[in-house]
């Protein structure tokens, strides 16, 4: 959604929150996501896209650094797992904050997609 809205001249936030903050963890975190709804692992998931044309998760997160989408992450997140800032992704740039800095920086007349 933040790649398809950016390529299409829309400002988008992907804020990551929760274990999803696993995602921007440098070395592969999105490995690391629980399992989809049907049991497939992040890895078998991600196989499965690219096999059916899709873009998998790289592909995604390297169009939205690309296209200038803010990725931002959940600093109570972090805490909750206990993660670093310091082990996140260096080739994203990361925005730290919470539900507050994301609802702060949100346009009054803009689209907003909990997801």
């Amino acid at each position: 959604m933040a790649s398809a809205a950016a390529a299409t001249n829309r400002k988008a936030t992907l804020f990551f929150t929760g274990r999803a903050v696993l995602a921007l963890k440098a070395g592969g975190g999105w490995r690391e996501l629980d399992p989809a709804d049907d049991g497939s692992s992040p890895e078998a998931r991600n196989a499965h896209f690219g096999r059916s044309g899709l873009a998998e998760f790289e592909e995604l997160l390297e169009a939205c650094v690309a296209l200038g989408v803010t990725v931002m992450v959940c600093e109570m997140a972090l805490k909750a797992i206990g993660l670093e800032a310091s082990a996140l992704r260096d080739d994203v740039p990361v925005v730290t904050g919470g539900v507050v800095t994301l609802l702060n920086g949100a346009p009054g007349d803009g689209n907003m997609l909990f997801v």
